[in-house]
Order: structure tokens, then sequence, then C-alpha cells
């Protein structure tokens, strides 16, 4: 039989248990977020090497898929209070008569090319109205992609950067 003395003893050993456990879980949190930071730093440093490297290249040599541009920017940022949106562009191209706007990343994915069409297009036409007359181009520079990425830049007319050894290599759909 169980005694009160020795219900109670147990109670208090399970309470002891379970704050060792909870100051060993928040030991390990605090170990999980510092990876998270340290992950997502060298995401970000991956990314701003990758926008670098083509703002570089386009700087030295703006011209892209046989158009050549005037001014070169990179991340051109504008907020609009009326219609609710704010954007930055990685890299903004600009002539009398085009504009191309580019989306860089380190490894492209299919979802790069939907976002840089139904997302950043949009805001760029509600950010930018003054370029409405001028042809656009969308362009999505990046170190990797694979041929699904590829296939769909072609089907949906998005210009693709890719690396090529010290010079940009431009697809053109």
């Amino acid at each position: 039989m169980i005694t009160q003395e020795d219900l109670a003893q147990a109670i208090l050993e399970l309470k002891q248990s379970n704050l060792r456990l909870e100051a060993s879980q928040e030991k390990s949190d605090r170990r999980l977020d510092k990876v998270a930071k340290l992950v997502g730093n060298i995401s970000n440093n991956q990314g701003d090497i990758a926008e670098e490297f083509f703002y570089n290249s386009l700087a030295h040599q703006p011209s892209l898929a046989g158009i050549n541009y005037d001014f070169v920017d990179k991340n051109v940022t504008r907020h609009s209070k009326s219609a609710n949106i704010q954007d930055e562009f990685d890299i903004v191209l600009i002539n009398g008569k085009d504009v191309a706007i580019i989306e860089t990343k380190y490894k492209a994915h299919t979802a790069d090319i939907e976002k840089l069409i139904n997302k950043k297009y949009t805001n760029f036409k509600k950010l930018y109205p003054e370029y409405k007359n001028y042809t656009h181009h969308l362009g999505l520079a990046s170190f990797n992609m694979n041929e699904d990425v590829k296939e769909l830049a072609t089907v949906k007319g998005v210009i693709l950067l890719q690396r090529k050894g010290d010079i940009v290599e431009t697809i053109v759909p």
C-alpha cells in the first residue's frame, strides 16, 4: 500500500524532474534559435553574393537580351500609401522605352518565377506607373537553376541570367 508520505515524495520528484526537463528544453530552444539564425544568415549571404554578382555584371555591361540600357539600379524600394503596398526590386534596368525587372536568387525555383510574375511585376506596375508605356521585361538571375525552371521561364517569357564563368549568360525564351 502507498502511503501519503510516499505519494508526496513521488509528486515532489516528478515536479523536480519536470523543472529539469523545462530547463533542458529552454536550453535546446536557445540552441535551435542560434542554428536557425546562422542558417538564415548563410542563406541571406548567398543571396547577397548572387545579387552583387549580377548587379556588377549588368552595371559593367548594361545589356539584356540584345537591349541596351542607360540605367541599372539595385535594391529599388517604393511604397504606395494609396495602394497599400511596398516592394523591393533587386535589379531594375531602364532606357527610354524599356524597363527590365530582375529578381536574383542564389538557387532558383519555379515558385520564384511565379512570384516574379504574380507579385513583383503586379506590384511594379502599381508602384511605377510612369513606366506603363515602356516595354516591360522580366528576368530571373541565379547561380543555379534546374531544367524545370528553364522550361517554365520559356513558357512564361521570363529571361534567365545564369552565371557562366566570370560573365553572365543570357537565356532568352
